[in-house]
């Protein structure tokens, strides 16, 4: 081959190299322009979620615990039991307290209706002494002065035993006037005394309160436990969410509600999911450290700030392909939409609630209805 034609062959591929990057450049400007120019990302994003701790709320030896780190829990399911015994113990004392307190009441009770009779009783007296006396005084010269003496003191005397059964009921009604024996102040502390009881004997079984994996299990079976001690830890996996780290100067044209794009490192580029912009952090994270940085002493170097943004996600998506709390992500955010609020609004307020149990609920209600049948309330 001639020098002529390798010139030319040479010519032809360096133009036809050429001709590749200017529509390649040209296609990307093209897909920037209409797609790139409208998409913040970030890589420093990791999966958040909600750790909900499973602690005693009472101090108890450990007698059974069925779950482990990795196991799935759903909500209500027992996973510690403590040992019953003392609380069982207590349960029965305070059931005997409600019973000897509504019998305690019914005697205040009668024990008003026999001052009553009393009372009766002490009229008729006074009465009869007064007529007597009525009687003597009006036959003055029939009867001795000291006849008349002794009615006019049967008279006093009737008097003041009328006052003191009068006194005796006042006494007696102020421990029970203006109720029944059910509503009785000293049988409504007994009945919350065994409510209470009732509620300690319910903390012996400790239940999930959501339902999700169960993680940090510390507890083991024999262990004493003291009131408050963390013993596992549930995370609920549909509710995970994206915390995202943009760079301060990315912060400007982020907006609530934005579409929001989210590769996880797990699965790849394979798996997309989509969610929304939920809030942003109220300072950086630098200045929530445990030592935040002293930029007004020393010398000084300028650090571009990164704020945590909150990115919740489809929940339907999140159960397809489950993540992890801390797991790696990359944020892709289309801030054309330009729309929404650049702080959350508090009405958009997040709540996490868990059933941590109740008074034993209508079998308490039944017990305690059943002992004041028992006992005449």
């Amino acid at each position: 081959m001639s020098d002529a034609s390798q010139t030319e062959n040479r010519k032809r591929g360096l133009s036809i190299l050429a001709a590749v990057v200017l529509i390649a450049g040209l296609g990307y400007g093209t897909y920037w322009f209409l797609y790139m120019r409208n998409v913040i990302s970030t890589d420093d994003a990791y999966v958040g979620g909600d750790v909900v701790a499973i602690t005693s709320r009472e101090p108890a030896v450990v007698v059974a615990v069925r779950g482990d780190n990795t196991q799935v829990v759903n909500k209500g399911q027992v996973v510690v039991e403590l040992d019953p015994l003392k609380a069982n113990v207590d349960m029965q004392a305070a059931e005997a307290g409600l019973a000897r307190t509504v019998r305690a009441v019914r005697a205040k009770f009668a024990r008003v209706e026999q001052l009553r009779a009393q009372l009766a009783a002490s009229e008729v007296t006074l009465r009869q002494a007064r007529n007597d006396l009525r009687r003597r005084t009006a036959a003055a010269d029939l009867v001795s002065q000291e006849e008349i003496i002794h009615a006019r003191d049967a008279v006093t005397a009737a008097e003041a035993s009328q006052r003191g059964v009068q006194s005796s009921i006042n006494q007696a009604l102020a421990e029970v006037e203006g109720t029944t024996v059910a509503d009785n102040p000293e049988v409504r502390t007994a009945i919350a005394n065994l409510r209470n009881a009732a509620i300690v004997r319910g903390h012996m079984q400790l239940t999930a309160p959501v339902g999700g994996v169960i993680a940090q299990r510390t507890v083991q079976v024999g262990q004493q436990i003291a009131a408050g001690t963390p013993l596992m830890a549930i995370v609920p996996m549909d509710g995970v969410w994206i915390d995202a780290n943009f760079k301060e100067v990315q912060l400007g044209e982020l907006r609530i509600g934005q579409s929001v794009t989210v590769h996880a490192d797990i699965y790849g580029d394979d798996v997309a999911y989509h969610g929304k912009v939920a809030g942003f952090g109220a300072g950086t994270g630098a200045a929530f450290a445990l030592l935040p940085p002293q930029n007004a002493s020393g010398n000084w170097i300028k650090i571009v700030q990164r704020v945590p943004v909150r990115i919740s996600l489809d929940p339907a998506e999140v159960r397809s392909h489950p993540l992890r709390i801390g797991l790696s992500a990359h944020v892709s955010v289309d801030v054309s939409e330009a729309t929404g609020a650049p702080l959350g609004t508090p009405t958009a307020m997040r709540e996490v609630r868990a059933d941590l149990g109740d008074d034993g609920g209508p079998a308490t209600d039944q017990l305690i209805a059943r002992i004041l049948e028992q006992n005449g309330a």
